[in-house]
């Protein structure tokens, strides 16, 4: 049995989110893929097993159900394909386990390092996840339009929202995935971007404060 199955099972229970055994497969997979590439790639700091099972893939497992009740709120028409841009994705957190988690929706990671892009499309093709893709480039740059755009640990909420913000769908919202409360970077936003809630998350196995920031735009 994998080390990390009895952490991840307790963490979709306590998080009382129901996934299929094979996308808990996908999800153990994609952990033993961003261990392996770590070892030559330094993808991410964190290495050790237990605390990647909580900072990572519970962190990111959090939004999960946030994410779907947003969804459904904001969108009456349940069939529209979503798409969803996470910028600076990294390793993939939370984009990757998003796609795992939701099929049905396309998903899409955008990094500036070349082989962090890289390592998403070697994730969506081990895995085969024909809705997940890295893109390597400046989120600026990007022509194709997203209903959520998403950011963990990227950057500060005004510059994570002016530097997406063509990204963004006429009805598309900011999911800002935040620390404590960022009360003065909530201050510093433009009129142009509007706060709709701060949402408190609790992280399995993890004491530190998390939340999300919702955003649309203000106009």
């Amino acid at each position: 049995m994998h080390p990390m199955m009895a952490g991840v099972r307790q963490g979709l229970a306590d998080l009382s989110l129901d996934l299929s055994d094979v996308q808990v497969d996908s999800l153990l997979a994609y952990m033993d893929l961003i261990q392996k590439w770590t070892k030559v790639y330094n993808l991410t700091a964190v290495r050790d097993p237990a605390e990647m099972l909580t900072h990572h893939l519970l962190d990111s497992l959090a939004v999960v159900g946030p994410l779907r009740a947003q969804l459904q709120v904001r969108l009456s028409d349940s069939a529209m394909p979503i798409r969803l841009l996470d910028v600076g994705s990294g390793a993939g957190l939370p984009g990757v386990v998003i796609a795992i988690c939701s099929p049905n929706m396309t998903v899409h990671c955008v990094d500036t390092v070349g082989k962090k892009a890289a390592f998403i499309q070697q994730v969506s093709a081990s895995l085969k996840l024909p809705n997940l893709r890295g893109i390597h480039s400046r989120v600026e740059a990007l022509k194709d339009k997203y209903e959520v755009i998403s950011s963990r640990a990227f950057a500060s909420l005004p510059d994570f929202t002016s530097w997406s913000v063509n990204a963004l769908a006429e009805q598309g919202i900011w999911m800002a995935m935040k620390g404590k409360d960022p009360a003065e970077e909530i201050q510093a936003l433009p009129e142009s971007v509007r706060v709709f809630h701060v949402e408190q998350l609790l992280v399995p196995g993890l004491a530190a404060e998390r939340c999300i920031v919702w955003m649309g735009s203000g106009h």
